[in-house]
């Protein structure tokens, strides 16, 4: 197969893992920067071109598009799914994904577990705001973050109130969530490969820190998963309408909550704490699935 991989550095872990394990397999891969392609769109044949050059035809697209261009990315593995190439995530479910909001909502829709979740724009509904969500401690989190920045543990009402105000003043978007204490500073990270769990880590916080992202300082480890985690972390990704991710979930009293559904996985991570060929799935993957035009919406989403 021709696959391209839309990643805007072809130096990353994840990027340079999924070329070797797509070279191993004897396909050809290219690593093209989302940002350097643009679109010819007309009713008769659309095209994709970058460096004044119309792009060859792809069997597979292997999106990894960073948060901050996820509009133009997006765009761009929109019209490669127009042109019958096959994504490995589609463009329609990345931008579910990517909105944290809008897939609570289809998560909640769908009865998965969540830590409880309040929303709301206007100051006189910040104590209602705290209430609903069992009061502080609390977590706010801005909606355009991602790697932990902009996520807050408010440990008092008053610096609760103090935080939800300044955001509220900056017009930031951001969500407040109910603090799992049980979880100890730790989550699970799954990655889903299609309708399976192929590898599971668990990321735990540094000394004083309540973000267990690996970038923030967190560590990880080898979990063994209940079939209860297993299955929410499968029936995530595929209400987001994601083949491969990294869904994220808290242990608490009540059963699993999940916190997010990443459509972009790192890789470095979960093979070094798993010791398993992750990039290899994904590859086998497509092999096995990627066929011209196969896509739910045909980029018309």
């Amino acid at each position: 197969m021709r696959i391209a991989i839309l990643s805007r550095n072809a130096s990353l872990y994840s990027t340079r893992r999924l070329v070797e394990a797509a070279e191993e397999r004897g396909h050809e891969i290219d690593v093209l920067n989302p940002l350097r392609c643009y679109m010819n769109i007309n009713a008769r044949e659309s095209s994709i071109h970058k460096h004044g050059k119309e792009l060859p035809h792809y069997d597979c697209v292997i999106p990894r598009i960073g948060a901050s261009v996820t509009f133009y990315g997006t765009a761009v593995l929109r019209q490669f799914e127009m042109v019958g190439s096959y994504p490995l995530n589609e463009s329609v479910a990345i931008s579910r994904s990517r909105d944290k909001l809008r897939s609570l909502q289809l998560l909640s829709r769908k009865g998965i577990g969540l830590p409880t979740t309040g929303f709301a724009s206007q100051p006189q509904d910040i104590p209602d705001l705290i209430d609903m969500v069992g009061g502080a401690p609390l977590v706010i989190k801005l909606l355009e973050g991602t790697q932990g920045i902009g996520v807050v543990l408010a440990e008092t009402r008053q610096a609760a109130e103090s935080v939800i105000e300044a955001f509220m003043g900056l017009h930031s978007n951001f969500m407040v969530q109910e603090y799992i204490k049980e979880a100890g500073g730790a989550d699970i990270r799954c990655l889903v490969i299609g309708d399976k769990v192929i590898a599971a880590m668990k990321r735990q916080a540094k000394a004083g820190e309540f973000r267990s992202n690996l970038h923030r300082g967190g560590s990880a480890s080898l979990v063994k998963l209940t079939p209860a985690e297993r299955a929410t972390a499968v029936k995530a990704a595929k209400t987001m309408g994601l083949n491969v991710a990294g869904v994220d979930i808290l242990r608490s009293n009540h059963g699993p909550l999940v916190m997010e559904v990443n459509s972009s996985p790192g890789l470095e991570g979960i093979e070094q704490a798993t010791e398993k060929d992750v990039a290899s799935q994904i590859i086998t993957f497509l092999e096995k699935n990627a066929k011209a035009h196969k896509t739910r919406t045909k980029g018309q989403g």
